[in-house]
């Protein structure tokens, strides 16, 4: 064991060697980089690429949707074919809903949040020199560019996008003659998923074996930031639903070009049979959901875990119920597996079957309101520091009680089926989730920028950031309630063909409007977040005054983290405002004195 240790621990020096010494080129330093914070800003970089194209698909048809007799004619100019006389075509209306779902979920929620902050953090914040395999995390996220690359490319093809919507049900993704859209530009949707779905399998299995095998001495798992747990959990509900949505894409390819029924029975085609009997669509629905409902939480959990951090070192106050905080994230992820089912409730399912998933759906609602109750309580008469990330991580919580509260509607079968496909679905799961998500998102950036790039963010354009983003997202997702509460509904092209819903025009034009603002805000934040890297205040070593480990890292990026040895952990990581303490933080790195209680770690 001894000579085991001593052997370890050279091997460690040694690499460590390597990195301060090895010579780096532009490619192997920028590019196929193999340094997991360099990574992670190359995820970053590419989700705000990525969000930005999927703003601008959104913007584009909320001015149909909130001005459906108007003509654009700047849009013409701008997409051709597929705006003649400034009108937008329906066919590529309906490739703008199906690839910014796409993009957001997958693309920007996904791969954007994961990638950027479980590649920058769980290294730091565990005690590690890298991810065990930097090869194969470099891979992560060449898979992930490419599958990017694919999507948008997409876009150009004089068929279109694909167009069955982001969850792409079958016929219209199975039949490539069925409409415009489900040609070359699905083939390209499918390939594209499983490029995403290989980036995201090599990203879990690195995330998990680093948390689990590289902790640094003395960081036993009631040491790890709730950040670490929430990145680990996502990383196995990952690896575990992944491989079933590249079930579904491989069964759905042979039905598309081999002649297979899986999912194909009894279809017409202007009037003529084609010749497919016994397969079922409603089992693509199975297999997508049983991805799709772990993908929420995979998409929100990362998010809850930074807003965690973010709260308790802005509020200077250990954070409320780490066990329980732990346990929950636990005991949602068991649950995420059990609920897909109330995405079906229209398909004619066994009403017994149904009251099951109506009762583990309305189970999730325990976890997350501990998780509510427990962010209220750390801000409870708490010295609150109001930078725009602990701004933006209270506005996650303020999004994830409001759409939780939808939630528990959509959970119960009997009002989910005159609800279901109106925008009262679209507005629960954009403030549930989107939102929430994208609020934890930006809550991480301005809380580690000074981490990734060594310099500070602009506050003030911060705030402003914060205020019409927040204000912009009720403005255009609280109406959207009652627009399907009207029945009115979704992905529609125009609303104005029906004459009960003519009175809501205006409240779909005020949405747009919302809409149009909130991109602007975007723009203020992509200004803020370039400006920010090049000529921003340069950073001190830990400027929010954190407990954590990676503040013990020098500005400079090494690869390796630290110089010489990596730091011992003594503590829990969320030593704040502890009384006697000289200072309102202690760092997990300073051993306990003789006047402390060793327990400490312990009673949280």
């Amino acid at each position: 064991m001894e000579n085991q240790a001593h052997a370890i621990e050279h091997h460690e020096t040694h690499g460590h060697d390597e990195h301060e010494h090895h010579e780096q080129t532009f490619w192997t330093k920028y590019v196929f980089s193999q340094d997991h914070k360099m990574i992670s800003k190359q995820f970053l970089i590419t989700a705000i690429f990525m969000a930005l194209l999927a703003m601008l698909m959104s913007m584009t048809f909320r001015l149909q949707l909130g001005w459906p007799d108007q003509k654009f004619p700047f849009l013409e100019k701008i997409l051709g074919h597929w705006a003649k006389g400034g009108k937008l075509d329906p066919t590529f209306y309906l490739s703008l809903v199906t690839i910014h779902g796409t993009i957001m979920v997958f693309f920007v929620l996904t791969g954007g949040l994961s990638g950027t902050f479980a590649n920058l953090l769980i290294p730091l914040q565990v005690g590690a020199r890298d991810m065990a395999s930097g090869f194969l995390n470099m891979l992560s996220y060449w898979f992930f560019f490419g599958s990017c690359c694919v999507m948008t490319a997409s876009l150009l093809f004089e068929d279109g996008a694909a167009s069955g919507g982001w969850t792409i049900y079958p016929p219209l993704s199975a039949l490539p003659q069925a409409i415009g859209g489900s040609g070359l530009g699905m083939t390209l949707w499918l390939v594209s998923m499983v490029l995403f779905i290989g980036s995201a399998l090599l990203g879990g299995i690195n995330y998990v074996v680093t948390v689990v095998n590289l902790r640094t001495k003395g960081m036993s798992m009631t040491r790890l930031p709730l950040t670490i747990w929430s990145f680990m959990i996502t990383a196995i509900l990952g690896i575990l639903s992944f491989p079933v949505l590249f079930a579904a894409a491989l069964l759905l390819v042979f039905d598309r070009s081999f002649g297979t029924s899986f999912y194909l029975s009894d279809i017409y085609i202007n009037g003529i049979p084609l010749e497919h009997h016994g397969g079922s669509p409603i089992l693509f629905q199975h297999l997508f959901w049983f991805l799709g409902h772990p993908e929420v939480y995979i998409v929100l959990l990362p998010a809850l875990g930074i807003t965690s951090e973010v709260i308790a070192t802005q509020s200077r106050k250990p954070i409320f119920g780490y066990k329980a905080m732990i346990g929950s994230m636990l005991f949602i992820a068991f649950l995420s597996f059990v609920v897909w089912g109330h995405h079906m409730f229209i398909t004619g399912m066994n009403p017994f079957l149904g009251s099951v998933f109506v009762f583990t759906t309305l189970l999730v609602a325990i976890p997350s309101a501990v998780k509510v109750f427990n962010y209220i309580a750390t801000l409870f008469r708490g010295n609150i520091v109001y930078s725009p990330a602990v701004l933006f991580a209270i506005g996650l919580v303020s999004f994830f009680i409001s759409g939780g509260i939808t939630g528990i509607i959509l959970g119960d079968s009997a009002l989910d089926i005159p609800l279901h496909d109106t925008y009262f679905v679209v507005a629960h799961f954009h403030i549930v989730m989107g939102s929430s998500a994208i609020f934890g998102m930006f809550a991480g950036i301005y809380h580690w920028f000074p981490r990734m790039f060594g310099r500070m963010m602009n506050k003030t354009l911060g705030y402003w950031h914060f205020w019409m983003t927040l204000i912009c997202v009720y403005g255009v997702f609280f109406p959207m309630h009652f627009l399907g509460l009207a029945g009115v509904p979704r992905r529609y092209y125009a609303n104005t063909a029906y004459d009960q819903f003519d009175q809501l025009v205006n409240i779909n034009s005020m949405i747009s409007v919302f809409a149009l603002v909130a991109g602007v805000a975007q723009l203020i934040f992509v200004a803020n977040f370039f400006y920010s890297i090049f000529r921003g205040k340069k950073s001190v070593q830990n400027p929010w005054n954190s407990s954590t480990l990676e503040w013990t890292a020098p500005v400079e990026h090494l690869h390796g983290n630290w110089p010489g040895e990596i730091p011992t952990v003594y503590r829990w990581p969320y030593d704040y405002s502890k009384p006697g303490a000289e200072k309102d933080f202690i760092p997990q790195t300073v051993p306990h004195s003789e006047t402390e209680s060793s327990n400490h770690a312990g009673m949280l």
